[in-house]
This record gives structure tokens, sequence and C-alpha cells, in this order.
């Protein structure tokens, strides 16, 4: 049988891949990367990046496979490699000398210095992009793997971090904006937020947290993994913002290993426009509890609902928030 152009001979393609850690090989002499999401802007270039072994502190070996899914032939490819910051690549590009032809493949094998395994949730990114020249045109692909690492908490309530919400006559715990004020309890029960009260919001049954005034009751984000069950065509938060940039990226995990992110944000709690970042008025309460008292009657301090979509024909396993410490959720769950 006639070998295609740039072939070499397995014992030929290990002693180069000990040398510098890269090979090509037809498309049938290659095992399959495991699935990542890939972008690519011609569609026909494939990049996968095998799994990341987190157990560190160690050296992980990482394979980038390219796959020419084109029918031209690819010359000039370069491989580029990256994690998460900090975590050093070596070395984080290499090049493949020569062509190969449609469905073929090229495999490059990096090093990764993965830091010691610590408590908690973690996700972790890595990339890899490929570049190329297929006939007259130059190309690129690129894709992404995240793995995990952790347990995500059992609910909403076990990552409860702020005290938003506190009495009248005892305002010194509260710190929901950072500068000592927070939600009167008694103006909140009038709005109709009462501890432990059902609240229906774009289709979700949400609960307002069943605290204590001047415990923590809220979470300010900062990328979380809460466990959640269930389906439905969106997420709903219910919440509000410190600040004009309380927006972020909830990434929603099924339970059949595949996700989907949306983004979403809350208005100031005060003085901003009510649809700001496209959240929805909940509740209005007069005034606020400062660290001296209440104070600032007549003024509006408000709470807002705000969803994702998701894929209703898949189970829920657990929620990514956002990493942005200006969101602040009181409640999230699906809707039908």
């Amino acid at each position: 049988m006639r070998k295609p152009r740039g072939w070499t001979s397995p014992l030929r393609a290990v002693a180069l891949a000990a040398a510098v850690g890269l090979f090509l090989t037809p498309m049938q002499a290659s095992a399959a990367p495991a699935a990542t999401s890939v972008a690519s802007a011609d569609a026909k270039t494939e990049v996968g990046i095998s799994p990341v072994d987190l157990d560190g502190p160690a050296i992980s070996t990482v394979k980038v496979t390219v796959k020419n899914a084109g029918p031209d032939r690819m010359r000039s490819l370069k491989i580029s490699f990256a994690g998460p910051v900090g975590w050093a690549v070596q070395p984080s590009v290499q090049g493949v000398d020569g062509s190969f032809a449609a469905g073929a493949t090229a495999e490059a094998v990096f090093r990764i210095q993965v830091p010691e395994r610590r408590p908690g949730f973690k996700q972790w990114t890595f990339s890899a992009t490929a570049t190329y020249r297929g006939g007259d045109a130059l190309g690129s692909a690129t894709a992404t793997r995240s793995e995990l690492s952790g347990t995500p908490l059992a609910n909403l309530a076990a990552a409860y971090n702020n005290v938003a919400v506190t009495d009248e006559a005892a305002t010194t715990a509260g710190n929901y904006d950072g500068e000592g004020n927070s939600f009167s309890a008694q103006k909140l029960a009038a709005a109709g937020l009462t501890r432990g009260g059902a609240v229906n919001a774009l289709g979700a049954h949400l609960t307002w947290p069943d605290v204590a005034p001047g415990s923590n009751n809220n979470v300010s984000s900062a990328g979380q993994a809460i466990a959640l069950s269930g389906s439905g065509s969106k997420l709903v938060f219910l919440g509000s913002g410190v600040g004009s940039g309380a927006t972020g990226r909830a990434t929603v995990h099924y339970k059949d290993g595949t996700t989907t992110s949306g983004t979403f944000g809350f208005p100031n709690w005060s003085f901003a426009p009510a649809n700001d970042h496209g959240a929805t008025l909940v509740a209005s309460s007069d005034g606020r509890n400062r660290p001296d008292g209440y104070g600032n009657a007549g003024i509006a301090y408000r709470v807002f609902a705000h969803a994702v979509p998701l894929d209703p024909a898949k189970q829920v396993a657990f929620v990514v928030l956002p990493g942005n410490s200006a969101v602040h959720i009181f409640d999230m769950a699906l809707a039908p």
C-alpha cells in the first residue's frame, strides 16, 4: 500500500516522540483523545486535550491532538498549550515540520506542573491552540478542557458568607455592601420578604433565607460550586448587586458530564435602574440599616431576580457561581 506523504514508521515515530514529544500518524493509527470543546475558524481542524492528572504536587503529562479534517494538506503546524495562571508548562509551543494529509493527526506532549491539591471545590481550565497553513490560507483552532476537583457544597445555605439583613434594634452585624450597611428585616417583611417565606419569580419557587437577622444569609459570589438537582428550562437567581458591575457567568453542570453557561447580573441594591442587566424587580424596601441604626428613609433598597437558560432534557448536578463578589445571591431554583 502506498504510504501517505509525511508518514513515518512506528519505530521512527516512537524515537521522535521521545526526543521532542511530537509525532504524526495516519488517522487510523491514533487513539481518540478525551472529548473537549472545540472552536475552529473554518471547521477543518479538530483539537483535543487529554485528561489532566490533578493529584499534585506533580508533573503531569498532557497530550494535545490535532486532526486535519479538511481536504487540503496541512503544513507549518504549531501547537501551544496553557493551564491555569501560575501553572508552568514545558514547552509552551511545539512545531511540526513538513505537512500531513486530510485525516492525519499530530500529537504534541506537554508537561505541566500541578500544585498540591487543596480542600474545596475547584474548576481548572486548560487550552490548546493549533495554527497552520492549509493551501494558501492561514488557519487556527482552539480547544478548552475543564477539570474538576473537590465536592460541591450541599446547598446554597452552606455557602452563606455575608450578612445582608439586620434587625433595626441591632444593626452593627450587617455588612452587605462592605461599609457596614444592610437591609432592614422589618422593612423587608413589609415588602413581602419574611424569614423562610416563599418568593415566586420568573416561574421559579424560591425561598427567602430562613435565618435570624444579623446572621449570614446570602452568598457573595466567588465561584462556589453548589449541588442542585432536577431539570428545567432556566435557573433563577434571587439577589441584588453591590456597585454597578454585579454581573458574571454561571456554569451549570449536568449529570451526563456536559455543561451550559449563562451570564446574568443584578442592579445595585439602590439608586440604579431596576432593569439594569436585564434583571426583574422582586421587592423594594424603604431605607436601610446603618452601623448607627436605621436610616435613609424614603430611598428604595431592592431585591431582584434573573435567570440563565438550561437544557430542559438534562438533569442538573451542580452549579458554579460567578467569580464576582459584587453579585449577592439569596436563593436559586429551577423553573419549568
